[in-house]
């Protein structure tokens, strides 16, 4: 294992951990870490969740557009 840590050292930390923080911020805890290594992972490849959505909120923001300009002219 890596820096000599067996499985029961890795216990007695998991151990504390769970008596430090508690069983209800656990889950917490580990969705926020995951999420920090996401965009930490994210930003050192260049990949970007922002790139990806710009299109739809374009296409969003027209289709929420008024279609007053169209109902205003006058018909001929």
């Amino acid at each position: 294992m890596p820096l000599g840590l067996g499985l029961p050292e890795i216990l007695i930390v998991l151990v504390i951990v769970l008596v430090i923080f508690g069983p209800k911020r656990l889950p917490d805890l580990g969705r926020s870490l995951g999420s920090g290594m996401r965009e930490f992972k994210d930003s050192i490849t260049g990949n970007s969740k922002d790139d990806d959505d710009e299109p739809s909120k374009i296409t969003a923001a027209r289709a929420e557009e008024p279609d007053d300009a169209v109902s205003s002219r006058p018909h001929s």
